[in-house]
């Protein structure tokens, strides 16, 4: 007698995962947040450090400088990332008519950037500043936009080709340009003078923080599940 044919497990992590990982980024932003606002001074003195040795680096190899302006400028802005996640909602419209993800996902990238402006008129802390800078940026600085933006629509969109059985290889392909892009445009900022290292990690924090409650809601309000 054959055993009943048993369902495959769904592609998309349960609500409850999602919820959990949410929770573990929102202590840790919240932990790193309160250490920013109450100015904690061995953070300081670490973010003081960091910032002194990129900067001199930055100044010594202009040619490097330069093509970390590209990047951060052009390939890393936010404005570029928020392009790219408006593609990705046509993509999902055009191709598979589903309009309510396309909707979730330019929710959920709203919702990121007015965290991040929220956070940075609420905390206002003031940018480094170099007798030399290599590089100028407007707005206080915690949390960084840059890394909170490339961080969650990254995740989003590697969690939209998971839902949506990418292949192995266009899966690996994104993973790799994915830690590329975040990190590097981390690095970038740091690089450049105009964050202090503790608001790019906040920025990450915060960039995958509103990545999981996304993923969280949409699993949770009943989504469409896929073959």
């Amino acid at each position: 007698m054959r055993p009943p044919p048993v369902d495959p497990p769904s592609r998309t992590p349960a609500p409850r995962t999602a919820a959990l990982v949410a929770l573990l980024l929102a202590v840790a932003s919240l932990a790193l947040l309160l250490l920013v606002a109450l100015s904690w001074h061995p953070l300081l003195s670490l973010d003081g450090d960091i910032a002194r040795t990129t900067h001199r680096w930055a100044v010594d190899e202009p040619g490097t400088t330069h093509a970390f302006r590209i990047l951060t400028d052009w390939v890393w802005d936010p404005l570029t990332m928020r392009i790219v996640c408006a593609a990705a909602a046509l993509w999902l419209v055009w191709r598979h008519s589903a309009w309510r993800t396309a909707l979730w996902l330019a929710a959920a990238c709203a919702v990121g950037t007015l965290l991040q402006q929220g956070l940075k008129a609420a905390v206002d802390r003031r940018r480094p500043v170099w007798p030399d800078p290599v590089d100028s940026a407007h707005y206080a600085a915690f949390p960084s936009g840059h890394a909170l933006t490339a961080t969650l629509v990254c995740g989003l969109l590697l969690w939209l080709l998971h839902r949506y059985g990418a292949g192995r290889l266009l899966w690996w392909t994104a993973v790799a340009a994915a830690a590329v892009s975040v990190l590097g445009v981390g690095l970038t900022r740091i690089w450049l003078g105009v964050h202090w290292p503790s608001d790019v990690l906040g920025g990450w924090l915060l960039g995958a923080l509103v990545a999981a409650l996304a993923v969280a809601a949409y699993e949770r309000w009943g989504a469409p599940r896929l073959p």
